[in-house]
């Protein structure tokens, strides 16, 4: 079993703060900060991006991501869609490695006791709201997801998220390389507004 914070698939809010960023993102970093100083913040954990570069390294994804984006002209929309929509499908299409998988089911469990909660699931990319750039709105959040299944398919859909055609045309114009940027996934308690 892994002890090591930084090696982690899943990390609670409440083992975070702003020193995690690069494994957990700003989302999760600050919820960490909040819950820490007694802030009442609704109970989550968030997907490291440990998991993301995971799912890169198996069944050549990584490569198929690359050779989409080889030689791709941003400032051509209708290239910059179709490279978009395949990187999408290829991510989609991987199966959720099952040490992940069993990760995020147990860490749901864990959040919802005998009854599943609907939880919100969000992306959260690990090069956020650097000083010269913010990626903040480029990807997917998913609200009141219930259900095992339905949260393994909303991770995944986060993790497709960073290749919009938006995160993509943005990351080129500001100089980022697309295969360093990491993706984390916040995946926190819905709470009834009154």
């Amino acid at each position: 079993m892994t002890t090591n914070k930084s090696e982690k698939l899943i990390l609670w809010f409440s083992e975070t703060d702003k020193n995690d960023i690069p494994l957990v993102g700003g989302k999760s970093a600050n919820l960490g900060e909040m819950i820490n100083i007694g802030i009442p913040v609704p109970d989550g954990f968030t997907v490291t991006v440990n998991a993301y570069f995971d799912l890169l390294s198996r069944g050549g994804l990584k490569q198929k991501i690359e050779t989409a984006l080889k030689d791709l002209d941003v400032e051509d929309s209708k290239t910059l869609q179709r490279a978009s929509r395949e990187i999408e499908t290829h991510i989609l299409a991987s199966p959720v490695p099952k040490n992940i998988k069993i990760a995020i089911e147990r860490a749901y469990k864990e959040l919802s006791g005998a009854r599943d909660v609907p939880v919100a699931i969000r992306s959260s990319a690990t090069a956020e709201d650097l000083p010269d750039a913010s990626f903040a709105g480029q990807q997917e959040t998913y609200l009141s997801i219930k259900g095992k299944e339905d949260v393994l398919e909303a991770v995944r859909k986060c993790w497709a998220s960073l290749f919009t055609s938006r995160a993509i045309f943005y990351r080129e114009n500001k100089g980022f390389e697309h295969m360093k940027v990491g993706l984390a996934v916040p995946i926190q308690k819905m709470v009834e507004t009154k």
